[in-house]
């Protein structure tokens, strides 16, 4: 009688099952990565459609779609043991293929090769899922960084960006602090990506806001969004998205997996409240934009100690991520010169820079002891606020964080500057102008206009796809819409 090749999967050991593999590690863990995945596709792909203006939807959506593709191409060619590899410098891996099955199949190793006294830790799963995993996060960086440059960011000028960045800087960020380099060993805390993702593209969105240039004049006074509800759709995709973010980053379905997807949650919702409140008080109505911008400051905020901190300071971050980036985005930016002439699309920089930063110096105050020892690779770490060495690890968390503000300037600058010799940054005004029509050649809504008013000399109101006779509406001049005369 024949053997059903499906009964190997289920067994305790087999080819496809050895000794080392946790069944229910390896699934939270592709689940979380799907998690993240979904953050960026469809959950950013829709929020940035939706946010813009109408003439930008298919650009926007397009810039995120491409990055999430050309970033897993990039990743497992060279990019992951750029990240996560053997040591080349202290800063960074030695870039290699994550493609062969010798290597995939084999038990994950974090970092790949012991070159400090560190402890190394294993996931009980093979290295394929940890590739995948992490280049989700990768991805989604690039997405986030586009935000601050979409509306006029030459499209192959982004195409050409893309791979370029994350070689030469989002690599760096993930080996110093994840993968085996100098910041990892030395102690510094990020949990999930506070610096490495957040701080990382704030400060390059901000960056290549800069060189890219800003958008036309009408679109910096005038950039409506163009589906409040479609936007609310990504921001929930993003915010449930969130648990595998922060959830998987244990690398197993533990305890400390538990307390960072409760932790994420606390904090977003009490950095919602707070940012609503603050509109409420100072603006005398809520905004639904607004509360989208406090749900993503409390969740960037949370990230980089979301498994290591009690839950009362989850709320206290998500106060502090809910007040700090609001002042700064209502505040400062009014007063400063500098944060007026960069036309940062979106506010990455208040939303993802600035809340990250915030988020990072704080879990250098409110890192538990007792967590820390469940995850960190350096023992004896802890917060400022429990005494003993944690001043010395707030210290820690402020030159991490200057190393990774350095880098991105420098790095985006230098991309940037050498794709201008062959690429123009920005889109010809005449493009500027109109938008997906002319850069893609579609447009997202077959309706007429950026919020114009209905011309009948212009759109014809006396015929219709049903044969019927249409005439003006009697309601307002110039009525928006039409009425059918029966």
């Amino acid at each position: 009688m024949a053997t059903n090749p499906s009964s190997f999967a289920y067994s305790d050991v087999s080819p496809a099952v050895p000794d080392w593999l946790n069944k229910g590690d390896n699934a939270w863990q592709l689940t979380a990565a799907t998690l993240v995945g979904l953050q960026s596709m469809p959950g950013l792909i829709i929020l940035y459609a939706s946010i813009v203006k109408k003439k930008w939807a298919v650009n926007s959506a397009f810039m995120a779609l491409y990055a999430f593709a050309a970033v897993l191409i990039c990743w497992v060619l060279v990019g992951y043991r750029m990240a996560f590899g053997d040591e080349l410098l202290p800063f960074w891996g030695k870039g290699a293929p994550a493609l062969g099955q010798k290597f995939l199949i084999h038990r994950a190793k974090v970092p790949e090769s012991k070159h400090l006294p560190s402890e190394m830790v294993e996931p009980f799963y093979p290295m394929a899922t940890l590739v995948y995993f992490q280049f989700t996060f990768a991805a989604i960086t690039l997405i986030l960084l586009a935000g601050s440059v979409l509306g006029r960011m030459n499209i192959k000028a982004w195409m050409a960006f893309v791979p370029l960045w994350l070689i030469f800087s989002y690599t760096v960020g993930a080996f110093s602090l994840w993968g085996g380099g100098f910041l990892y060993h030395w102690g510094v805390i990020d949990y999930s990506g506070g610096y490495v993702i957040h701080l990382s593209s704030g400060i390059a969105g901000f960056t290549a806001a800069y060189w890219v240039g800003p958008r036309l004049k009408s679109d910096r006074e005038r950039f409506p969004p163009n589906n409040v509800l479609l936007m609310l759709a990504g921001a929930g995709l993003l915010w449930m998205g969130w648990s595998g973010f922060n959830g998987g980053a244990p690398y197993a379905a533990n305890i400390n997996a538990s307390i960072a997807v409760l932790n994420t949650n606390i904090c977003a919702a009490t950095s919602l409240l707070v940012w609503t409140s603050l509109d409420v008080m100072f603006f005398g109505k809520p905004s639904v934009i607004g509360a989208v911008q406090g749900m993503m400051t409390g969740l960037v905020c949370i990230t980089p100690g979301a498994g290591l901190v009690q839950a009362w300071a989850a709320i206290i971050m998500g106060i502090a991520s809910g007040s700090v980036p609001w002042v700064t985005m209502m505040v400062l930016h009014k007063k400063s010169s500098l944060l007026q002439k960069v036309d940062d699309t979106l506010g990455a920089f208040h939303t993802h820079a600035v809340a990250g930063l915030l988020g990072g110096l704080l879990t250098g105050l409110f890192a538990e002891p007792a967590l820390c020892r469940l995850i960190l690779p350096v023992s004896n770490s802890r917060g400022a606020f429990y005494g003993g060495n944690g001043g010395v690890q707030f210290l820690k968390q402020i030159v991490a964080a200057l190393f990774v503000i350095a880098w991105n300037v420098v790095s985006t600058t230098i991309i940037l500057l050498g794709i201008r010799c062959f690429i123009p940054l920005r889109m010809p005004d005449e493009q500027l102008l109109i938008g997906d029509d002319a850069v893609h050649g579609e447009e997202a809504y077959a309706l007429w206009g950026d919020g114009e008013k209905y011309d009948p000399t212009k759109h014809g109101w006396n015929t219709s796809v049903y044969g019927e006779e249409l005439a003006p509406s009697p309601y307002i001049n110039g009525a928006r819409g039409v009425t059918i005369n029966l």
